[in-house]
């Protein structure tokens, strides 16, 4: 009894630390795991903390989140988790996974109480729903080939490809890498190869991948036999898929990003990169596509500031040893745009991050700031309208890095310089190293687009 006090007394001190008042009005008086918790737990927990799953446990049970309670409320009270590095107050998204108030209120009442699971027990076998991507289920899954993984303290990269068949030319809405190993996958970029009737006999004939030195990209990809068979090169579409951790497929509404895909196609992975590991695995990642009847409405594009962009670092991303640093980098649109998905990108000694733009009025326009940056988890936020920038609008990015033993993620004991590696044009693919990126999706600006919802359609 006495230790149930002190943790409830704990839970009440660190709720109140980190929302700074009392709980919002609507927390239950008797929360039950059926009306209250499970909703929760289910939307924002399970998708990671599932079997085969990102997270360390599953929650997808009622005895599985009771056996868990209090590690719950302690850690959502801490706002540790869901983890969701955006900040609310600055700017929103599509999926938020961002518990309010009350929520995290409700769980702790719900741990102290003793965890009741409904309306006379009945819903002690009710389980989550059964996983599936984010966006729906895919209507084609495409393995890559299985990577042994030994132990190992460095980073390895792959070429890999991924070839496809199907019975006819195809709409897609949305393409999404999902991680085998997702602590090691550091990052996946991929393209897609389509392939004009009879221009290649066999395209799915091996080697299906081949390890090579961070920096080394044969734009050929003669390496993986990927060319037509009169040595041509195939029609490619740049940046079809990507991934860094924590990252979910998008998919916009209404046509927006939807491309055609030939009968025979590859991807290709121009690389895959695994990041150090301690313990003997086997990454089996596969891509998914999501296939659509309706055509094309708006073509989407990629405009990426900073390391490898059309943008320079300022100052120089070189940090010294025992320092901390600030940059920023900027660029000015030269077209009227619809902003709809930001992806900040740092490495380990990242600690903040922001963006935000300047119309040529003067005004500012929120994006995204995440005052604690968290290599683990880097999404693609989708804003839930797209913005509209006017011609002449600077958007601005800056980031925050810390090169000190007090970084717990700092690679190098004791520290040393870090930053761009100039011999691979500029950046490094190696976690070790660092970068500086701000990645925007955005469609040429038509009438009206401020007012259109991004929200994914249910499927």
């Amino acid at each position: 009894m006495r230790s149930t006090r002190i943790f409830t007394a704990l839970i009440a001190g660190i709720f109140l630390l980190h929302c700074g008042s009392q709980p919002e009005a609507g927390v239950p008086d008797k929360p039950t795991f059926a009306d209250h918790i499970a909703p929760i737990v289910f939307k924002n927990c399970s998708p990671c903390h599932r079997d085969s799953g990102a997270a360390p446990f599953p929650l997808t049970t009622y005895e599985q989140v009771k056996k868990k309670a209090k590690t719950i409320a302690k850690v959502t009270a801490k706002r540790y988790m869901p983890p969701w590095p955006a900040d609310p107050a600055y700017s929103h998204f599509v999926g938020e996974k961002y518990l309010t108030n009350a929520e995290i209120a409700t769980i702790a009442r719900w741990a102290e109480q003793g965890c009741a699971p409904g309306q006379n027990g009945e819903n002690l076998s009710w389980k989550a729903p059964a996983w599936r991507s984010n966006i729906g289920k895919p209507d084609m899954v495409l393995p890559l080939q299985a990577v042994e993984l030994l132990p190992n303290l460095r980073d390895r990269f792959f070429l890999v490809k991924i070839p496809g068949l199907l019975t006819r030319d195809t709409w897609v809405r949305a393409i999404e890498f999902v991680a085998g190993a997702p602590n090691l996958v550091h990052h996946f970029n991929g393209h897609i190869l389509m392939y004009e009737p009879d221009a290649k006999k066999n395209h799915a004939k091996p080697p299906f991948n081949v390890e090579i030195t961070s920096g080394e990209y044969d734009s050929d990809f003669s390496k993986l036999d990927l060319l037509n068979d009169n040595g041509s090169k195939p029609f490619r579409l740049h940046s079809a898929v990507n991934y860094l951790p924590g990252v979910q497929a998008t998919s916009y509404p209404n046509g927006i990003g939807t491309f055609r895909l030939s009968k025979m196609f590859t991807v290709v992975g121009n690389d895959l990169h695994y990041g150090p590991g301690n313990r003997k695995t086997t990454d089996r990642s596969y891509i998914n596509l999501f296939f659509t009847d309706k055509p094309p409405t708006r073509e989407t594009r990629e405009l990426m500031l900073g390391t490898n962009g059309v943008s320079p670092i300022v100052p120089p991303l070189q940090i010294e040893p025992n320092t901390r640093s600030r940059h920023s980098t900027r660029f000015q649109v030269d077209a009227d745009i619809s902003l709809l998905t930001v992806n900040p990108h740092l490495h380990l000694l990242g600690k903040s991050i922001k963006g935000y733009a300047v119309k040529p009025n003067g005004d500012t326009v929120k994006l995204i700031s995440i005052p604690k940056w968290d290599f683990r988890w880097q999404y693609f936020y989708t804003f839930k309208k797209p913005v509209h920038l006017p011609a002449g609008t600077w958007i601005v990015s800056e980031a925050e890095f810390d090169n000190t033993t007090a970084n717990p993620n700092n690679p190098n004991r004791p520290p040393k310089r870090v930053g761009e590696r100039l011999e691979y044009g500029g950046a490094s693919m190696r976690a070790g190293d660092e970068m500086f990126q701000f990645i925007l999706t955005y469609m040429l600006y038509q009438k009206g687009d401020e007012e259109m919802s991004l929200e994914a359609e249910e499927r």
